[in-house]
């Protein structure tokens, strides 16, 4: 794919995002307390960066698809994340003790369907949907290895979904560690690399308002983020590295169950140090 196609992706999807979101202070869905939240200082904090972010996305994405079948598997994979995830942020029932894959999935197991445990239902169908279209085809594989193949993709594409989701609990967090995955997909010579460049593009125009902790990206948009990274790296990727995505993606979501990702990071120099990089000080007052 040419650079000037991969940074007009970059640059539709900043855009579309900015524009997005300031369309959005003027007329909020519901109007601005549906879409407000408290944030870990116990202060307010919009969630309207996450349909900006997710429009960004979209658009950039169809910008920088290799192809029609990537395109589509771009938008399925991002729109349905952005979508069920945007209803769990706006329905969830707060009261609810059900929190996290396990809780959810468990709630299924029993009958119950919350919020998230349709996000999970919503999520993974369109991942699984966006994988059989953007898996690559090997030669002299069977109907078998073809259908393994399609369910490691998806696996991985929801996983993505969710790591990223797992991550934004902090100003600046999912943001910056999407960035940081996006960044050499948009070098490298894959498939991936003009979407790979669109989420750079959506992340770098959310990141100053999330950093100020003004804005988040709350379910739909951090799970659309993820969706687009996992459907990027399954573009761009071949099967070995897939594999390994999918290792670290599966591992990370299981340690989530049981470990902190911010005690860890935050006992972790150098993750310590990226992750307040651009932040304020906890000490200083929010601006108003």
């Amino acid at each position: 794919m040419p650079v000037v196609r991969r940074v007009l992706a970059g640059v539709v999807g900043a855009v579309t995002t900015s524009v997005v979101r300031g369309a959005l202070d003027q007329q909020a869905p519901g109007g601005q307390a549906r879409w407000t939240r408290t944030n870990h200082r116990g202060e307010p904090v919009s969630m309207l960066e996450g349909p900006a972010v997710a429009a960004g996305l979209l658009a950039g994405l169809a910008v920088g698809a290799p192809n029609a079948r990537g395109a589509a598997a771009l938008t399925v994979a991002t729109g349905a994340a952005a979508a069920f995830g945007i209803v769990d942020d706006l329905a969830e029932d707060a009261s609810a003790k059900r929190k996290g894959l396990k809780g959810h999935l468990g709630a299924l197991a029993h009958g119950e369907l919350t919020t998230g445990g349709l996000k999970v239902l919503g999520i993974g169908v369109g991942a699984l949907a966006a994988a059989t279209l953007a898996t690559p085809r090997r030669e002299g594989v069977g109907t078998v290895g073809r259908l393994v193949d399609i369910g490691t993709s998806g696996a991985l594409i929801a996983l993505s979904a969710n790591l990223v989701n797992l991550l934004d609990l902090r100003p600046g967090r999912a943001l910056k560690a999407a960035t940081l995955v996006a960044g050499p997909l948009t070098l490298a010579p894959g498939a991936g690399g003009g979407a790979a460049a669109a989420i750079g593009g959506a992340a770098y125009a959310a990141l100053d308002e999330d950093l100020a902790e003004t804005d988040m990206l709350g379910d739909g948009g951090a799970n659309a983020l993820g969706a687009a990274l996992g459907t990027a790296l399954v573009l761009s990727a071949p099967r070995p590295v897939r594999l390994a995505a999918l290792a670290v993606t599966a591992a990370l979501t299981v340690a989530s169950e049981k470990v902190s990702f911010t005690k860890v990071i935050e006992s972790t120099p150098v993750l310590r140090e990226v992750d307040a990089w651009g932040r304020r000080p906890v000490h200083t007052p929010a601006a108003r």
